[in-house]
């Protein structure tokens, strides 16, 4: 371990500082691509689903190649993670600024569609995945005590927290207008303006990550982990296949990013077109940081006594409850939405905060059985699961707006289509949280205990 600078604040600031700069073109796609692409170019929501679909098919060989290339390749004078960072900031802030040109408006549809094709394969499944996977697979080597990888994800839950408030709050109020008739429109130039002031943004915090952090750790091999022969990419997937505790993390993290992303995807349809009053959203997006100071102090605390599994199911059940109850009230008060909503995004936050240390929970739990740390594939498979999250949200909020006979060109939604936006942004959320606490409770194998003697055996084994 390199001792030149001691684990401490400047590394847990640098590190939420790259979820920052992650989510101001992640969380602002998951957000607002969609909105851009149908109402500013006027491309069919079903295509747009279609689209997501096909470039999450891409994801699933450049983010596992992604996490192999991380694995075998050898540490650079900055280290093995953080050259990346620096090298790749620059070009997945290019690229998702492109996607978000409003001078294509008045272009043949082919065009559109083709460039829309084009840019959002660029940034999501090449330049996001060269720089996501690095950084997410770096909190393994800033330090190797448990409490400071707990810390870190906590950390970096708050860098993410920041940025959707930063994103939310902002966006609705530079992006959406009044007419003459008091409804809500999208301002495509703006849009665009928006898109650069937030990729400056995100060049700006991972440079500020890159600078901050330090990569102390320098695996040695132990004599059990130097006996057991490297496995070839099949070998290692084919492994995590058959692992419960992958497995379980896996589905867990695919299923909350599905309701989390849908659900950001479809607010901008329910404040603008159901509670007609878009600026509601930025208020009710600043919830999120009341709720992340009600937890910063207790989230670890909670999960170093209960267990993250433990408390995990017992917060995605009590989010799930709490959205069915909004489907069945049928809330017309966008402020009493806003009141009831706040108990399902504490009860999810308080799980999130601690999401990120799962991974490690797993990587841990991979070496103890098989004597090999897949650090870099393990983060890979699982950033692969986080688009599929955002791919499904995309396609399912997308393919669903259709299906209620959503019209784009149309300033003001049937009385119908409100209310199936209402019903969808309600019940979807519901059955997915539900669906994440019965993936913890009787899937996912690690609790409290078993994650406590992995460490123990893993502290043991690497003394060896």
């Amino acid at each position: 371990m390199n001792q030149e600078k001691p684990f401490g604040m400047r590394d847990k600031l640098g590190y939420m500082l790259g979820d920052f700069g992650n989510d101001f073109t992640f969380i602002f796609a998951s957000s607002y691509v969609m909105v851009f692409y149908s109402k500013v170019m006027g491309i069919s929501t079903g295509v747009i689903g279609t689209m997501f679909l096909i470039a999450r098919c891409l994801d699933a060989f450049t983010d596992i190649g992604m996490g192999r290339l991380v694995d075998v390749s050898k540490p650079g004078k900055d280290g093995k993670f953080r050259g990346w960072i620096r090298r790749m900031c620059g070009p997945v802030a290019i690229s998702s600024f492109l996607m978000y040109q409003s001078f294509l408006q008045d272009a043949p549809m082919a065009v559109k569609i083709a460039y829309m094709f084009v840019t959002y394969i660029l940034w999501g499944s090449v330049f996001y995945t060269a720089i996501n996977i690095p950084y997410g697979s770096m909190a393994s080597v800033i330090s190797n005590e448990p409490k400071d990888r707990s810390s870190l994800s906590v950390f970096r839950s708050l860098g993410g927290i920041l940025a959707m408030i930063v994103i939310s709050v902002v966006s609705p109020l530079v992006v959406y207008h009044r007419d003459a008739n008091g409804n809500q429109i999208v301002d495509a130039g703006r849009f665009t303006i928006l898109a650069g002031v937030f990729s400056v943004c995100a060049i700006a915090c991972y440079i500020l990550c890159y600078c901050m952090t330090t990569e102390r750790v320098k695996p040695e091999k132990s004599e059990v982990s130097a006996n057991v022969p490297k496995s070839s990419l099949f070998q290692v997937l084919r492994e995590l296949i058959t692992d419960r505790a992958f497995l379980g993390m896996l589905l867990s993290a695919l299923v909350m990013l599905f309701a989390t992303l849908m659900g950001q995807g479809l607010n901008n349809y329910l404040f603008a077109d159901y509670f007609n009053n878009a600026k509601a959203l930025s208020v009710f997006s600043i919830l999120a940081l009341p709720a992340t100071l009600i937890l910063l102090g207790v989230s670890t605390p909670l999960t170093v006594r209960f267990g993250k599994k433990e408390i995990g199911t017992a917060c995605f059940a009590i989010a799930g409850i709490t959205y069915l109850l909004i489907a069945v009230l049928k809330i017309k008060n966008v402020w009493m939405f806003i009141g009831v909503s706040f108990i399902a995004i504490l009860a999810k936050q308080c799980f999130s905060m601690q999401a990120y240390a799962l991974v490690t929970d797993v990587i841990d739990d991979h070496e103890v059985k098989t004597g090999k740390r897949d650090d870099g594939i393990i983060y890979g498979i699982y950033s692969f699961s986080r688009k599929i999250g955002q791919a499904v949200a995309g396609g399912m909020s997308g393919w669903a707006l259709a299906a209620i006979g959503y019209d784009s060109a149309a300033v003001v939604q049937t009385e119908a289509v409100k209310d199936g936006i209402y019903q969808i942004s309600a019940v979807f959320p519901a059955v997915s949280y539900i669906l994440c606490a019965l993936i913890l409770a009787f899937l996912y194998p690690l609790n409290r205990k078993r994650v406590a003697d992995n460490v123990a055996k893993l502290q043991q084994q690497h003394k060896a």
